[in-house]
């Protein structure tokens, strides 16, 4: 598949124009510096719907990383082979107008916008890498995977970093959403907690509300390093020393 760019309408534009716009404002307080650090090495504009042709020629000098075109949501298996092969998979459809605020599948701008700035960072990446690994030798493990699942969710999609000037955001679920960008560093609502491997694997994940609880990591080489966590907590678990409930 390829990005057909030149299929992209005044809508689309408007909607990348809006929130791009949007969280470029919010983010500069919120959001991890390596983040906003990737977010100019890529070279996003509010008025220019990124190319994936020109992001992977940029991701590729990076981190050897590049970006795959998919209709949507995709197969585990297929998934993992992707990020084990350095290509992360993404949508280049945008969602409408009227769906700006929550889309229940990940639409262009979650998958760009949200993710790609952290692919520039090797330690992030190379946890990707790593996790999708662990996945594939367990990939027909219906209940590994979903352990899996839940710690790329609540890292990936929805973690938070600890920096000298407070908490900040790297998870692309966040990123992408200005209403829970504030909710997870403001509301007095949600727990905050350190990062836990065993823990995240044994909480479901939240996808219709804002999340209940979010882990925080000192580093994205504490990310990277948790991989062997990972592995003994999957071992534990299918010898039946570690007993995870659904």
């Amino acid at each position: 598949m390829r990005q057909e760019y030149e299929k992209y309408t005044a809508e689309d534009m408007e909607v990348w124009n809006l929130l791009f716009e949007r969280q470029q404002q919010q983010l500069p307080k919120q959001a991890d510096e390596a983040f906003l650090e990737g977010v100019r090495i890529i070279g996003f504009k509010k008025d220019h719907i990124p190319n994936f042709e020109e992001m992977n020629v940029v991701l590729e000098k990076e981190t050897g990383w590049g970006l795959e075109v998919v209709k949507g949501l995709i197969p585990n298996k297929e998934f993992f082979e992707l990020l084990k092969a350095k290509r992360f998979p993404a949508s280049t459809w945008f969602r409408k107008l009227s769906e700006l605020e929550y889309l229940e599948e990940p639409d262009m701008f979650h998958d760009v916008y949200g993710h790609v700035p952290l692919l520039t960072n090797k330690n992030f990446a190379g946890f990707l890498q790593g996790l999708s690994e662990i996945a594939l030798k367990h990939i027909e493990d219906e209940w590994i995977i979903e352990l899996i699942s839940r710690l790329y969710w609540y890292t990936v999609e929805f973690g938070l970093i600890n920096k000298p000037e407070g908490l900040r955001i790297y998870g692309a679920g966040i990123l992408s959403s200005s209403g829970e960008s504030t909710y997870s560093l403001e509301s007095d609502i949600p727990i905050r907690t350190h990062f836990d491997v065993q823990e995240i694997m044994s909480t479901p994940y939240i996808k219709d509300r804002f999340q209940e609880k979010y882990w925080v990591i000192d580093s994205y080489k504490e990310l990277f390093d948790s991989l062997e966590q990972v592995e003994d907590v999957v071992n534990r678990v299918l010898t039946k020393d570690l007993i995870i409930e659904s």
